[in-house]
């Protein structure tokens, strides 16, 4: 790093240094031999002092920096850019000789950040969207980097090809155990977690295990999306996911993303926040009782993961969030059951905001339904009270969502594609839902109605991965080969067997 307070102030005191020496050394010898005249020292002062100041200003002006044509400063610089000014020590500060320059290294890591940004892009299938960026520069034509690299987008689309949408894959989790040591404690509520729940380095080692195999991650919207026909009636029509040659598509959702109040001091994360990133992150309630922020749970160490491996990601794609509503959403109490706490519109308020943030950082957000219920089988009047419940506790918080993930695999039809005369799909429909997704452990399962998609999703979670175990080499019964190998990733600590209620 060079900079205008490097180097030569040491040689300066060096030299006020000896010049004092030289002073009192003479001083001495005058008192001890009187035989130069005080006239002749004073000159001689003079004369040593103004050769210092013109030792000084010599060294000054060779240490600014020479001009280039363009007025650009030829001194480049490293450092972070945080946007102070003035400081010798910041790359984006301007020439304290010649104030309101811009330095070239400035615009070479304004260069860099770009070409950055529009790399991370391209890794994620978006070619176009990095290609926009970079032609979108003011000085585009003045940087062969980014023609080089719009080259070479280009050149990559070239590659892509459409896959297949009746092949995706969905996976989902529920809230994942931070900390096995406390889920695992042999409490009434073990056998629960041990059953459908998933242990952070579980959920780690499946991403890893997915990326290796090719696995790309895409949103529900991406398979298909709502529009109007050539007579003006809306339909549902099937996306085009475009990804190489080898890579699959799959969707991730997690359900029950509520923090409920039962899991508290269990090893889970204890609800959402907005980091100083601006992306959604977790807190977690340590044993000392103070709060941590940080990766607690599937938002935010999935965005870890993407961050690493931007080529999991289709063109900015997230998993699908789902809530409950009847203890609130995302770790704040917002069910009218709590509006006598004094936070109760603040934890509204801020849930919201949280929501809002997921979704602009790509996050779907979906219904679990409102009190967790097997929505197929209810009674009716019970099924439309918790539906409304829903859109006036949830939805009226995180915006209007079309998704909805079934509690406990259940539908509201059977396989057949959903008929005009299914009261349930009719009133679900008419509260905006368009994707229904139920639990099925088959590899694919995708179905396309004229005004819905529907999708069958895969548990990944401690009784699945324990059946594969207990299947041994009879792969007839063993459904998550082609994810990863349970016995790699099942935790050493979770009671075995595990066994269904």
């Amino acid at each position: 790093m060079m900079d205008y307070y490097s180097g030569s102030p040491s040689r300066h005191s060096n030299r006020r240094s000896s010049i004092r020496k030289s002073n009192y050394s003479f001083r001495r010898r005058r008192r001890q031999h009187n035989r130069i005249p005080i006239l002749l020292l004073i000159l001689l002062l003079v004369a040593v002092v103004g050769c210092g100041i013109f030792i000084c200003i010599r060294q000054f002006q060779k240490m600014k920096p020479e001009k280039t044509p363009g007025n650009q400063s030829s001194v480049t610089v490293s450092g972070s850019v945080n946007g102070s000014s003035g400081s010798p020590t910041d790359p984006s500060a301007s020439d304290p000789l010649d104030p309101g320059q811009e330095t070239s290294s400035n615009s070479a890591v304004s260069s860099t950040s770009l070409l950055e940004q529009a790399n991370f892009i391209a890794a994620g299938y978006d070619y176009d969207k990095a290609i926009e960026l970079l032609k979108g520069a003011s000085d585009y034509d003045q940087h062969p980097e980014y023609l080089e690299a719009v080259t070479s987008y280009e050149q990559a689309k070239e590659t892509l090809v459409p896959y297949d949408l009746n092949k995706v894959t969905h996976i989902f989790f529920h809230t994942l155990i931070m900390d096995e040591d406390k889920a695992f404690d042999g409490d009434s509520d073990e056998r629960g977690y041990n059953q459908v729940m998933t242990t952070a380095d579980e959920f780690l080692k499946i991403l890893q295990s997915m990326y290796d195999k090719g696995f790309v991650l895409v949103r529900l919207h991406d398979i298909a999306y709502e529009t109007t026909d050539e007579t003006g009636q809306t339909i549902m029509k099937k996306g085009e996911i475009l990804l190489p040659e080898g890579k699959q598509a799959f969707v991730m959702s997690q359900d029950d993303v509520c923090y409920y109040e039962y899991m508290d001091g269990d090893g889970f994360a204890s609800r959402i926040v907005i980091g100083a990133d601006g992306k959604p992150t977790c807190e977690m309630k340590l044993d000392d009782g103070t709060i941590s922020t940080g990766s607690y749970d599937l938002v935010p160490l999935l965005e870890d993961f993407i961050q690493e491996h931007p080529d999991f990601s289709y063109r900015g794609a997230r998993a699908v969030i789902a809530f409950t509503g009847y203890q609130g959403i995302l770790g704040y109490r917002t069910a009218a059951s709590y509006s006598d706490s004094p936070t109760y519109e603040e934890d509204r308020q801020t849930a919201s905001a949280v929501a809002q943030c997921l979704r602009d950082n790509g996050w779907e957000l979906a219904s679990h339904s409102w009190g967790h219920r097997d929505l197929g089988n209810i009674e009716y009047a019970h099924f439309k009270t918790d539906c409304d419940k829903w859109e006036n506790e949830v939805e009226s918080l995180i915006g209007p969502t079309d998704i909805i993930l079934f509690p406990f695999g259940a539908d509201v039809g059977d396989w057949h594609p959903y008929s005009s005369d299914n009261d349930r799909f009719n009133y679900l429909h008419n509260l905006g839902f368009r994707y229904f997704c139920n639990v099925d452990s088959t590899q694919y399962w995708v179905q396309f109605g004229k005004d819905y998609l529907r999708q069958g999703r895969r548990n990944l979670d401690g009784y699945r991965m324990w059946k594969d175990i207990e299947a041994g080499d009879d792969t007839s019964k063993r459904k998550l080969d082609d994810l990863f190998k349970a016995e790699d990733v099942f935790s050493s600590k979770r009671p075995t067997p595990v066994q269904w209620n």
